[in-house]
C-alpha cells in the first residue's frame, strides 16, 4: 500500500466523484475551512492499494506542536473516501499505518452510515468512544419525504410557522454569522441556566471549536458550500441554523431564543426548508449531526424521519489518554448530577 501525505489535491478531488456518502468536511475544500478556521495544517493521508483503489483519509493537527505531542485529528463529519468498497482488510491496513505515526494520538471518527463497518473491522485493542448520530435519507425527493419520513407532528409544526408572522432568510457564506452567533451565545447561556452549569464554562465548552472568528474564517473559505437560515419574529432573531452542503448535507449548528421560536414552531419550520433545498439540489443525505445520549434531541430529529446511528470514534494512542478522558468525563457527569440536586446516572 503506497501512503502519501499531505494527500494530493487532484487526485482527492477525482476519488470525491466515485462516494456518494461523501460530507464538506471531507473534501479538499472542508478541510482548507478548518484550517482557515484555526492554526492548523492539513496532514491527509493518500492510499494506493495494489489492485489500483484509492483512499484519502482527511486529517488536520495543531501548527507549531512538537510531532511527538502532535494530535491528528479527522473532521467531525469524515474519516475515510474511497473510489470503490472498503472492506475488513482495508481497514485493518490503514490502522496498521496510523499506529506506525509518530505523534501522541491519532483520532479518526467514521460518518454514522459508515460506523456498523468500521465496528466489525477496527482491532479491538484500538481504543474507542461510543456516538449516536441521526441520519435522513432524501431518496425519493421532498414530496415522498414529507408524507412518509415527517410525522404528523412534525408537519403539523411546519404548518403552524407557515402560517405565523415569520420572516425566514437564507444566505450563503458568513453573510448573516454575525446575528446566528448573537442567537448562539442566548441559547448557551439559557442552557447554562437550566441546567445549573457555570456561564463562563458553558461558553467555554461551546465555543472552543466554534469561536466567532473561527467560524467566519470557515464560513468564508466554504462560500457557497454553507448556508445560514435564519428565523425572525417581528424583526428579533428567534432561530437559526448552519447546514454545510456539497455532495451531502450536513446540519452543523443550530440556536433559538425559546420564547420567540417554541410557540411558532420556528425550528420545524427552517429544518424543513434546509431539508426541501438538500433535495433540490442532488443531495442523498442530510446528516443532523451527533444527539448524544439526549432523548429529547433524538426525539426533535426523528420527527423528519432521521434514523439513529450507534458509531465510534477511533483513537490510535501511545498513551492511555482515553481511559483518562472517559474517568474525567465521569466524575464530570458526578459533580453535574450533583449541583442539580439529582443523581448522575
Amino acid at each position: 500500500m503506497r501512503v502519501v501525505s499531505p494527500a494530493p489535491r487532484d487526485v482527492w478531488s477525482e476519488v470525491l466523484k466515485s462516494d456518494p456518502q461523501v460530507f464538506v468536511y471531507q473534501t479538499p475544500e472542508g478541510i482548507d475551512a478548518l484550517c482557515a478556521g484555526a492554526d492548523l495544517e492539513d496532514v491527509s493521508r493518500f492510499y494506493e492499494l495494489s489492485d489500483g483503489r484509492r483512499l484519502i483519509l482527511p486529517l488536520c493537527r495543531r501548527r507549531g506542536v512538537p510531532t511527538w505531542l502532535s494530535v491528528e485529528r479527522s473532521p467531525g463529519v469524515g474519516s475515510l473516501v474511497s473510489d470503490g468498497p472498503i472492506g475488513p482488510s482495508e481497514l485493518r491496513a490503514v490502522f496498521a499505518d496510523l499506529a506506525k505515526r509518530p505523534v501522541l494520538r491519532v483520532v479518526v471518527r467514521p460518518t454514522a452510515l459508515a460506523g456498523e463497518a468500521w465496528a466489525a473491522a477496527v482491532p479491538d485493542e484500538v481504543p474507542r468512544t461510543p456516538l449516536r448520530s441521526h441520519v435522513l435519507d432524501l431518496e425519493g425527493g421532498f414530496d415522498a419525504i414529507w408524507k412518509d419520513r415527517f410525522n404528523s407532528q412534525a408537519r403539523r409544526a411546519v404548518r403552524k410557522a407557515e402560517k405565523a408572522e415569520l420572516e425566514v432568510v437564507r444566505e450563503r457564506g458568513a453573510v448573516l454569522l454575525d446575528e446566528f452567533y448573537a442567537l448562539y451565545r442566548f441559547s448557551i447561556d439559557r442552557w447554562a441556566r437550566q441546567s445549573r452549569y457555570p456561564r463562563a464554562l458553558a461558553r467555554w465548552r461551546a465555543t472552543r471549536t466554534n469561536s466567532l472568528q473561527e467560524l467566519k474564517a470557515r464560513m468564508a473559505t466554504l462560500g457557497d458550500r454553507c448556508r445560514i437560515w435564519l428565523a425572525r419574529v417581528e424583526g428579533e432573531s428567534a432561530a437559526g441554523i448552519v447546514v454545510l452542503q456539497d455532495t451531502n448535507a450536513h446540519y452543523t449548528l443550530g440556536a433559538m431564543d425559546k420564547d420567540l421560536a417554541g410557540p411558532v414552531r420556528a425550528n420545524f419550520l427552517l429544518q424543513k426548508l434546509a431539508i426541501e433545498e438538500a433535495c433540490a439540489e442532488g443531495c442523498r443525505y442530510y446528516s443532523m449531526g451527533e444527539t448524544g445520549r439526549s432523548e429529547t434531541l433524538a426525539r426533535f430529529k426523528s420527527h423528519f424521519g432521521a434514523v439513529a446511528y450507534e458509531h465510534h470514534e477511533y483513537h490510535v494512542e501511545r498513551l492511555p489518554i482515553t481511559d483518562a478522558e472517559h474517568g474525567l468525563r465521569r466524575i464530570a457527569e458526578s459533580v453535574a448530577g450533583l449541583r442539580r440536586g439529582g443523581r448522575a446516572s
